[in-house]
This record gives C-alpha cells, sequence and structure tokens, in this order.
C-alpha cells in the first residue's frame, strides 16, 4: 500500500468514526462573525472587550498533544493560531478535534487572547467539523544524499501546481497574492475606463468568420446549425461594430483563443482588453496606455518603479517614442533606408530571418525589427509607424508615404500593447481585406479573412477612431515580476495527465 493510499485509509476510518459519533462531517453552513485580517485588524479592541468571535478556515498545522493544544487555522491565505484545551471545550468536542487532519476545514468560536510569547491566538470554547479532507496536503520530504539535505517539495514542483492549482493556492501564499494582484490591475483598469466614460460590453465568442488579428484560430462544429465556428482570436471587429451604432468609446476584457505554440509568454487560451474611442487616433491610445500602466503600478506599488523580469522599470509617463525605422537604424545598427531590396533580401538569408509569405519591402522591415531591436527594448516605449503591409485594419500616416499610424509598447523584450488610428474607409478596407485573401491563397499563413458583414457596417458610416489591445497575461507578468504566463493563469492550458 503506497503512503498516500495508506494516509487516504486512515482518514476515511477517522471519518467512519466521526460519523458514529452522531456528527455531520460536512454541515450545510457556519455563521462567521469576523474574517482573520479584521481580527488582525482590530486586536486591541477585541482583546480589550473578549467578545466571542466565530471564525472557518482550514487546519493548517497541530502543536502538541495531550489535555491542551496550539493550532493553527487558515482563511484567505492568512494564518490565525487556535488554543483548544479539554476542560474548556469539553470531552466530546476534544475528542472530536483529535479526529482531524491537516487540511480539514473548522468553525471555531472563541476569545481572543496573547500567548506568553505575544502571539495573537482564539481561545476555543466552541469547535465545528465543516468538512473532512480525506486526501492529504503534500508536505516537503527530506532526503540526505552525499552529506546535503535535499528537500523534496511536491507543491514547488510546476507541472504539479499547474495541474492542482488548488493545493497551490492553498499552501503558497505567495501564489495567491499574484492572482489577487491581478484583480487588483483588473478592477484599476475597469475602474479607470468606467470613469472616462467607456462602455463596458460583451461580444461573441464563436464566430463565423475569425478576424482582428494575424493568428491560428481554433475551429468547432455546431451541430444544430450545422456549421462550422471559429473560437475568437480577437473582438476587434464586433467593438467597431459597436461604434457604428453609437457606442461611441466601448471596452471588453476578452478571452482570446489562438492555435499556437506554448511558451512562457503564450498560452493558447488568453485575456486581452480591447478599447475604442469615436473621434481619437493613436496619439490618444498611447496616453491611455502609459496612464493605465501608470494607475496599475501605483495601486500595486505605491510606486511606479518596480523589479521585473531582472530590469528595474520605470513606468512614470510619458514614455520614449521611436519609429520603426529609427529602431532599426538606432538599436540594431543596420542602416535599413540605404539598402537595396536584394541588400534586404541577404540580410534576411545571413540571419535566417524567415518572412511569412511573399517579399515585400514592409514586411521585411517588420521581421528585421521584431529580430534585431525587440529583445533591446527594456524600459516603456511606443514603436510607432509601421509599413502598411502589416496591417489592413489602419489608416495610413497623414505625413509619410508607406507607413500606417500604428505603435506597439514594449516593455522589458516584450510587446505589451498593439494601437491604431483605425481605418473608417469602407472602399480602402474592402480593397485591403480582399488583398489579405490573396495573400492567403499565396501561402501566407496567417492573414485576415474576407468579413463582409464587417465591410457592410463600415459603409453606413464609421466615425474616425483610435483603437488598442492589451495582452493582461503579459501586464500581470511584469507588474508582479513573473516569468512564465503559467504563473498568472490559474488554470493554464495542459495536455491531459494520462494522454
Amino acid at each position: 500500500m503506497d503512503d498516500l493510499h495508506d494516509q487516504t485509509q486512515i482518514r476515511l476510518e477517522k471519518l467512519g468514526k466521526i460519523k458514529e459519533l452522531g456528527i455531520n462531517p460536512y454541515p450545510w453552513q457556519f455563521q462567521c462573525t469576523h474574517s482573520i485580517d479584521s481580527i488582525r485588524h482590530n486586536a486591541t479592541e477585541l482583546l480589550e472587550k473578549q467578545e466571542i468571535l466565530a471564525i472557518a478556515g482550514r487546519l493548517m498545522a497541530v502543536r502538541g498533544k495531550g489535555k491542551a493544544i496550539f493550532a493553527n487555522i487558515q482563511e484567505s491565505h492568512q494564518r490565525l493560531q487556535f488554543y483548544v484545551k479539554m476542560d474548556e471545550l469539553g470531552a466530546d468536542m476534544f475528542d472530536l478535534f483529535n479526529l482531524c487532519d491537516i487540511g480539514d476545514f473548522l468553525g471555531l468560536r472563541g476569545t481572543l487572547m496573547l500567548t506568553k510569547t505575544g502571539e495573537l491566538t482564539l481561545r476555543v470554547q466552541h469547535l465545528e467539523l465543516l468538512s473532512k479532507a480525506i486526501r492529504p496536503l503534500p508536505v516537503p520530504k527530506v532526503k540526505e544524499q552525499d552529506g546535503q539535505t535535499i528537500v523534496f517539495d511536491q507543491v514547488r514542483d510546476k507541472e504539479f501546481r499547474y495541474r492542482q492549482r488548488y493545493v497551490d493556492l492553498t499552501l503558497n501564499a505567495e501564489v495567491a497574492k499574484v492572482f489577487r494582484q491581478r484583480s487588483q490591475i483588473i478592477q484599476t483598469i475597469r475602474q479607470y475606463l468606467l470613469e472616462n466614460d467607456f462602455l463596458e460590453v460583451e461580444t461573441p465568442t464563436l464566430q463565423s468568420i475569425y478576424g482582428g488579428a494575424n493568428a491560428t484560430p481554433f475551429k468547432t462544429h455546431h451541430n444544430a446549425l450545422g456549421i462550422d465556428f471559429f473560437m475568437r482570436i480577437s473582438n476587434e471587429l464586433y467593438l467597431k461594430r459597436l461604434v457604428v451604432g453609437g457606442f461611441e468609446r466601448v471596452f471588453e476584457f476578452v478571452k482570446n483563443f489562438r492555435n499556437e505554440g506554448i511558451d512562457r509568454t503564450h498560452n493558447p487560451e488568453f485575456t486581452a482588453l480591447e478599447f475604442y474611442q469615436a473621434y481619437a487616433d493613436y496619439q490618444d491610445m498611447m496616453v491611455h496606455c502609459e496612464t493605465l500602466w501608470e494607475q496599475c503600478a501605483l495601486s500595486l506599488h505605491g510606486t511606479t518603479e518596480f523589479e521585473s523580469q531582472g530590469h528595474k522599470i520605470d513606468v512614470k509617463a510619458p514614455w520614449k517614442r521611436i519609429t520603426m525605422l529609427e529602431g532599426i537604424e538606432q538599436i540594431a545598427g543596420i542602416p535599413f533606408s540605404g539598402m537595396s531590396d536584394d541588400e534586404i533580401k541577404n540580410l534576411l538569408l545571413q540571419n535566417q530571418w524567415a518572412l511569412n509569405g511573399e517579399y515585400s519591402r514592409g514586411m521585411a522591415m517588420q521581421v528585421v525589427f521584431e529580430e534585431a531591436c525587440e529583445a533591446k527594448l527594456i524600459q516603456p516605449v511606443f514603436v510607432v509607424d509601421y509599413p502598411e503591409e502589416s496591417s489592413p485594419l489602419c489608416k495610413k500616416h497623414r505625413t509619410k508615404p508607406g507607413m500606417i499610424e500604428r505603435f506597439e509598447a514594449y516593455m522589458c523584450g516584450w510587446e505589451i500593447a498593439n494601437a491604431y488610428s483605425e481605418l473608417n474607409d469602407p472602399v480602402a478596407q474592402r480593397r485591403l481585406l480582399e488583398q489579405q485573401v490573396e495573400r492567403g491563397r499565396a501561402g501566407e499563413q496567417e492573414t485576415h479573412p474576407y468579413d463582409e458583414d464587417f465591410v457592410r457596417s463600415m459603409e453606413y458610416g464609421m466615425p474616425p477612431m483610435g483603437g488598442i489591445g492589451f495582452g493582461i497575461d503579459r501586464m500581470v507578468m511584469l507588474l508582479t515580476n513573473q516569468a512564465n504566463i503559467r504563473d498568472v493563469i490559474l488554470f493554464p492550458t495542459m495536455r491531459p495527465e494520462h494522454s
């Protein structure tokens, strides 16, 4: 019998004894009067008044044996010591406590005291079992090897943690903190947008025509309709339809799905934020972007400076702005503007930088920038003015032929936002989407499909607008200094355990 099975069997036997005592080990409710956080914040007053407190949580540690025992209860990832004594609790309730194990949920009532060492402690007068755990929580195992002590801790194993996040959160308070901070970031963003008169909306996850990004979709089938659908890769085209319909400022936190590789900054299912503002352009989106980052950093850290990915980052506005061409020539030292097409093709070949589809100078420019410059962009920066081949949804630059009014924001070598002065000319939009179809036929793998209804919406009249998309997961990674996207997604995409 293996150790886990043995421990589970012992717990099941205890469960049987509890039921024999006429106790329901899984009752319906328990009325709490306080949280551990509120107890700590009001400790002086509660110690003085000696009122009865009621708290509930998970049993996490037991110290001592006999007729007086100290233990720890955990609630909302905070712990509080409690004290049980047979003379005060009564023999029946004390016997029940001795049938409890680490991981069980308990309801406690009692008064607050300080131990001789000054530790805040609940002196328990009444105890209820709220849930009997029959599977033990993992504990560190220690092994002596070559004169060294090696700790094998299952809850530090990433594979285990990602698959059994519920255990990870129970045992690792620092992990729980990251996800609380993630929620705080999202709420800070939402509050900013609502205060700036943006309307939060919802758009379809299942789309008959995917669009709004260059990505490979997931495909599924609807049985009742007898047609295929695609999982959303972006919500852009739906949000723009809403601007056509008179919602002049809209935003959505959205789950996108892209059938691509998995690495430390990519997960096939990820969270994005997109928002669109009528009568604005990409310059306005820069202000929104840097202000949002600034406010999120202040909310989390109380300052615009923080450590991330081995760098000290400062997101205080305004951020630096460079053009893509300046980046290539100044950061990478490549004299791109003076190079012939043959020289550029040779540069790509020498460095094994692959183009997606047929050669164009604009797409080559983007590839050179991505390969030679991105990793060097550490402090927050807006890279502006992209080649027109890079997107069919963006306005042409008002003063620079061959360019579009697009920017991507970068930090720690990662792209963190993408924004346009949005194209609102329906004739030009139709032509550009048709060209995307032709580029797909020519072998380019990730192009926009043609969306007739989207073009039709533009034909009714679309106001000029600015739009931007954020990767929320990367934003959380940077603000909480996490190196892997799986550490900021509660349940990351993984292979089935036994596949």
